[in-house]
């Protein structure tokens, strides 16, 4: 990086099927470890035509996304996500328009309880809705996967449009389904081929012409719902998200340079139900497996479940402080698990000197969460599922810089608070209900991740929920 970035004119299928080798090697855990160790904590690899810059180590993510939190705090835009976002939203939008909306959703999230009562009595009434799903299966062997799903999304929804689906209901399973396959196709390599090479996308078919129209199929639903609130909405009395936003674009009519227009509205939308609904249930489920995996840790946590909180009662966040051991557990699934490997990209918003290398403005960053979530000084035996990674000498809970599965800085999950609350409120209910059980021996079960390439995927697996 202290000299130019070379140039190439054209693309070689030699170059296609290095970046193919290169985006396997990319999605797991090895590449960075292996490339540090000879490059150290910041390279660059080649995508294609595209260079990309890769930090390692909690002291240079760190250092990156806040000491230099500004400078980090661009998004890295690719030609798919390019297509479906058009640049709006939160997750994929830039400069200003970032700003601005990113503010908006998180003072309009905090005021309707974000971290408060309100929400948790929203997660809560979930929690016991998921329950009685999770009763339904009547203790036979099932997977977990589409009703792990149903009860994010439905916190979300009720967030965003005010109430909340029955867990049949068929325009919330159309939409669930949609979710699911998003993710996955998402995750595929030939999406990341097609985000590195932009030709395939236009004159070769594949899957991402169908993630496009379930995009397209999911922004139309929530078009539809806005106009049903434009029709109601009452300015002294907003229900949601939605009406704090359509108030907000009346505020600003006038403005020509405002952000807050319908396209961003539909985009923003769009992305809180995909930050809240699949990272969340993907969390659950994988969280679910290493627990079937480890009925020693289960037994425990259900253990501090009977002791302070019992079986008469709905768990609340305030039950966190006093359960050292399930807090532990937690936080030690989203570790283990290491959702996100490389995090969403990032690109620098300016030249900037980091660490004697001049990275050019625009240039796409990723940080590799991994080699913080498995650092094995901080973490030792980091590639064993291991609560004791956040307790001390004396079973204390003990909090971790190095926790960042949620990212970290300016561009860290807006819905950080909300997940957080989820998975504690999720899982404690779920285990103070039913005790889990696998058809086949726990050690025998498979919890490696199916990374195939943006997010780390549980393997299939089936578990019968016992009532306790």
């Amino acid at each position: 990086m202290t000299k130019s970035f070379p140039t190439q004119s054209s693309l070689t299928l030699a170059t296609f099927w290095m970046t193919v080798a290169t985006l396997r090697r990319v999605t797991t855990s090895c590449l960075s470890q292996q490339f540090s160790q000879v490059y150290g904590p910041v390279f660059t690899v080649y995508f294609g035509m595209k260079p990309v810059v890769v930090l390692h180590g909690y002291e240079a993510v760190k250092e990156a996304l806040i000491d230099h939190g500004d400078e980090f705090s661009g998004r890295g835009i690719f030609p798919l996500t390019e297509r479906t976002s058009k640049g709006l939203g939160i997750i994929f939008s830039n400069g200003n328009r970032w700003k601005e909306t990113r503010r908006f959703a998180l003072m309009t999230l905090r005021n309707f309880g974000m971290g408060k009562r309100t929400i948790e009595e929203r997660v809560q009434e979930e929690a016991r809705c998921l329950v009685e799903e999770l009763r339904k299966t009547k203790a036979s062997s099932c997977d977990p996967t589409f009703i792990l799903g149903c009860a994010p999304c439905n916190v979300i929804c009720s967030i965003i449009f005010q109430n909340r689906f029955d867990y049949k209901d068929e325009i919330f399973l159309a939409l669930m389904e949609r979710f699911n396959k998003n993710f996955k196709m998402q995750s595929s390599l030939w999406i990341q081929l097609c985000n590195h090479f932009p030709v395939l996308i236009d004159y070769l078919p594949g899957i991402h012409n169908k993630l496009f129209e379930n995009i397209a199929r999911t922004k139309r639903y929530t078009l539809e719902k806005i106009k049903e609130h434009q029709e109601s909405l009452d300015v002294n009395n907003p229900r949601d998200f939605i009406d704090c936003f359509l108030i907000k674009m009346e505020q600003e009519k006038h403005n020509s340079q405002s952000e807050f227009t319908m396209e961003n509205l539909v985009s923003t939308v769009t992305d809180l139900f995909v930050a809240g609904t699949e990272t969340t249930s993907t969390t659950l489920r994988y969280g679910l497996l290493l627990l079937l995996k480890h009925p020693e840790v289960t037994a425990k946590v259900q253990a501090e479940i009977d002791r302070v909180i019992g079986k008469h009662r709905s768990p609340c966040m305030q039950d966190r402080s006093h359960m050292p051991y399930t807090d532990a557990v937690v936080h030690e699934i989203q570790r283990y698990i290491d959702l996100v490997p490389h995090n969403v990209p990032r690109a620098v918003t300016c030249d900037i000197k980091f660490r004697n290398y001049l990275i050019p403005k625009g240039t796409t960053i990723l940080t590799s969460l991994t080699s913080v979530l498995h650092d094995n000084k901080e973490f030792p035996n980091p590639e064993k599922f291991d609560p004791g990674h956040f307790l001390d000498e004396s079973g204390n809970f003990k909090k971790s810089n190095f926790f960042m599965p949620f990212s970290t800085g300016k561009r860290m999950c807006v819905g950080e608070g909300l997940a957080r609350m989820e998975l504690f409120l999720f899982l404690t209910s779920i285990l103070q209900n039913f005790n889990l059980k696998s058809l086949i021996d726990p050690k025998k079960l498979n919890a490696t991740s199916n990374s195939g390439g943006f997010i780390s995927l549980p393997p299939l697996y089936k578990i019968c929920f016992i009532p306790v």
